[in-house]
């Protein structure tokens, strides 16, 4: 069998759209060096300076150089009938493909990682960069992020792993496995050891920093998708991953609320959406210049989230209204009208003129108040009862006061006859503007569902 050891630098765009600067393949069998291509290649696009300083290609040196094109003939004829041999085969091998995508032809070619071959072959190495496992075993790098001196640094390292492989048994389990396209730090062990259940799922780098958190129904089949996603981004996460962990929820509601809880305390490097603490909108009120109640809408902090939150201003703006309407408050003083003058709302028409002095700021603040009591009334406290994580245990999330407390799970021959009982089974989370939004979201879904149990009885 014969193999081409290959190596390819890039103007460093991660894999898709990307495009190569330099590219070198050294074809070979088990006991011999067959041939050898090295060859800069025009991009047809501007080499960022951090690429530059990395590999010391800069647009001078490619600007003469053959165009991708032109050199593809050769690249594959060299490949042809042979295994694809890389450090961190993805990406070389991803970016090769998207070149000649770019032509119209189908590059496809068996390959293997030496990263991969070297955890099996290797293990217990405190790095698998090249860089680190050549300098472990003595291997010469010369020129390092340089096409020509990472491949033939890659040769030598090829060379021991096949003579580490007795038989090879390994190479062939490489060969014959179904790609998943996982990253070469990834034991596959660790997939296999993932449950295919909900819950909440850390992606973690070399040092044991959590980089990533999700959250899945399926938690086996979403840790998979990202390894099949072609995405940048997708691409690098999976690249920087050493390893995964996960929790189980038993529910899906539990494993969005933990998963809100987790961004929040590890404000992981590849979360995107939650990492912002968001302000809710909410009705604020206090005594004006004129002792008179005002009304207004205001952001405030998670710690104010209540029964008066809204997630959109237009929500506040209706009850804000509402509220105005009942109990006949001035829009004026409502903050549903910025004039200074006497009031003249499009809508509410009905003020006793507080606002030109011919009613009683007393007798008008007897009815603030009361609009003040009517907005607090209903200051919920409820638990959502959920599955649990095994068959023998239910799950719950409890909401006192409106605001979130945390979830807990207790065994099915656990009486519970309130939430007081309830709250002895408690896992204490944070009160904050994405999880009363899941809470709000998951409660609109579900109207009429058996799982909002009220206070007084808890039944199971």
């Amino acid at each position: 069998m014969d193999y081409v050891v290959v190596d390819i630098e890039t103007a460093g765009k991660g894999i898709k759209n990307n495009r190569i600067t330099e590219i070198c393949i050294v074809r070979m069998n088990e006991e011999t060096i067959l041939d050898k291509f090295v060859s800069l290649v025009n991009p047809q696009v501007r080499i960022p300076n951090f690429i530059t300083g990395l590999t010391g290609i800069d647009d001078d040196m490619v600007r003469t150089a053959p165009l991708f094109e032109e050199i593809a003939e050769k690249i594959i004829e060299i490949t042809e009938d042979a295994v694809f041999v890389a450090h961190n085969v993805t990406f070389d091998y991803s970016v090769l493909r998207s070149e000649f995508r770019y032509l119209g032809y189908n590059f496809n070619r068996k390959k293997l990682c030496t990263v991969r071959l070297a955890r099996k072959l290797m293990p217990g190495k405190l790095s698998y960069s090249l860089g680190r496992l050549c300098s472990t075993l003595s291997i010469p790098l010369i020129n390092r992020h340089r096409a020509e001196g990472d491949t033939d640094a890659t040769v030598i390292l090829f060379q021991r792993l096949m003579s580490l492989d007795d038989n090879g048994i390994v190479f062939d389990s490489f060969l014959n496995s179904r790609n998943t396209g996982l990253s070469p730090n990834i034991d596959r062990e660790i997939i296999g050891n993932l449950p295919q259940r909900p819950g909440v799922y850390y992606f973690k780098d070399a040092h044991g920093k959590i980089i990533y958190v999700g959250k899945a129904v399926r938690i086996r089949e979403r840790v998979l998708s990202h390894f099949y996603d072609k995405k940048n981004k997708e691409y690098e996460l999976c690249q920087a991953t050493s390893t995964i962990d996960f929790l189980e929820t038993g529910d899906e509601l539990i494993a969005l609320l933990l998963e809100a809880d987790e961004i929040q305390n590890h404000y992981p490097l590849y979360n995107v959406a939650q990492k912002k603490l968001r302000a809710p909108y909410c009705i604020v009120y206090y005594t004006n210049r004129k002792g008179i109640i005002q009304f207004a809408i205001d952001r405030k902090s998670a710690a104010d989230l209540g029964a008066v939150t809204f997630y959109r201003r237009e929500e506040a703006v209706v009850r804000l209204m509402q509220i105005c309407e009942e109990f006949v408050l001035c829009p004026r003083f409502s903050g549903l009208q910025n004039s200074k003058e006497g009031c003249s709302h499009y809508c509410l028409k009905d003020c006793n003129k507080v606002c030109e002095g011919k009613e009683s700021v007393a007798i008008y603040n007897i009815r603030a108040k009361r609009a003040v009591l009517e907005l607090h009334k209903n200051r919920e406290n409820y638990a959502i009862m959920c599955k649990g994580r095994t068959d023998q245990e239910h799950g719950f999330v409890l909401v006192k006061g409106s605001l979130y407390q945390g979830y807990g799970f207790f065994d099915n021959d656990q009486g519970i006859k309130d939430i007081e009982e309830l709250e002895t089974f408690l896992i204490p989370k944070k009160n904050t503007y994405h999880t009363m939004r899941i809470i709000t979201s998951y409660l609109n879904a579900n109207p009429k569902s058996i799982k909002i149990m009220v206070p007084e009885t808890i039944a199971c």
